[in-house]
């Protein structure tokens, strides 16, 4: 997995700098506002590509003794930074258009800019969905933050090249600086979104997803003498994730059968959630849960089975089944 996140980041960097190249060039052949303005978000890609390969490399380190659960946290501030430089690029982009609305500069050969910026925000686009497919498969967020970037670059592009065709065809150069506004003020809102989540990661927010897929794990593992679960916790830290919970089986069960009942949970979880720490927490039966239980051959039953409830994650995330019913 590792391999593949610093390919994937290596890949990002190497393209990058080859579309910053290219960009420039074409801004420096047409003097448009508008291909500056994606000239210059290139150049914060190219920061945050280096801030993330950084990021991913780091991240890898084993726990130590000062980090126990390793330091996957370094993609959440990875992230946090990518998101303030898109916010700072879409600042300038907006600030430079200004001006060209103040003072129009010349603006010269426009079909030649067109054909570089349509042929980097093709390569942009295909880089994007690499990098976003491949963080999701190896649990980075920092690939899916730079990946989301990427896109925001592509389709940055696709604005460029509609702004100047139009004043290709029609002349009417004020509307190259306007579509720079226009494309910086989208880029705000994606610079938005990735500090959002990256403060999120930080501050240990409950990610949603991670929650129902460690639910769904957990419920396909459930045997007949389970009887409930609750207070399930998910805390991601990059590609790790710490998983504990509680788990309700019948007060008679031995300390031997709990422990081999946690070293199978522990075993096939860890085959899903290949980075990861899970801490179960055992909890005796009490009568009170006999209208819960469906373990048909228990000796001890004070009351037949006659409440039923769902397993899912706002259930797992909650309180003992009893206190709810």
């Amino acid at each position: 997995m590792h391999s593949l996140r610093v390919k994937a980041g290596t890949i990002s960097l190497v393209v990058g700098l080859t579309m910053l190249f290219m960009k420039f060039g074409a801004y420096y052949l047409t003097g448009s506002a508008a291909i500056f303005s994606d000239a210059l978000e290139s150049i914060v890609h190219i920061a945050a590509t280096s801030m993330a390969l950084f990021s991913i490399i780091y991240s890898a380190k084993p726990p130590d003794k000062e980090h126990p659960y390793g330091h996957g946290n370094m993609e959440y501030f990875s992230a946090g930074v990518e998101g303030l430089l898109i916010l700072l690029a879409a600042l300038g982009i907006i600030y430079y258009a200004t001006m060209d609305i103040i003072y129009p500069p010349e603006i010269k050969k426009l079909d030649i800019g067109i054909g570089i910026v349509a042929f980097a925000g093709l390569i942009n686009l295909f880089l994007g969905l690499y990098l976003i497919r491949t963080g999701k498969h190896t649990n980075s967020l920092t690939l899916v933050a730079d990946g989301k970037h990427v896109l925001t670059d592509s389709y940055t592009s696709l604005g460029v090249i509609i702004g100047v065709a139009i004043v290709y065809f029609t002349d009417i150069q004020i509307i190259d600086p306007l579509f720079a506004i226009f494309v910086g003020m989208n880029i705000i809102f994606t610079g938005y979104k990735l500090l959002r989540e990256a403060f999120g990661g930080l501050m240990h927010e409950a990610d949603a997803e991670t929650v129902r897929k460690v639910t769904r794990s957990i419920v396909d593992l459930k045997r007949p003498n389970w009887i409930d679960i609750h207070e399930l916790r998910c805390r991601r830290s990059g590609s790790f994730v710490a998983i504990d919970f509680h788990l309700i089986l019948p007060w008679y069960v031995t300390i031997k059968e709990a422990h081999d009942e946690e070293t199978r949970i522990k075993s096939e979880l860890k085959k899903i959630f290949p980075e990861s720490d899970v801490m179960i927490h055992f909890d005796y039966c009490k009568p009170e849960l006999c209208r819960f239980c469906f373990h048909e051959n228990c000796a001890e039953r004070s009351v037949p089975q006659s409440t039923d409830f769902k397993w899912d994650e706002e259930k797992a995330s909650g309180r003992p089944v009893y206190e709810l019913y």
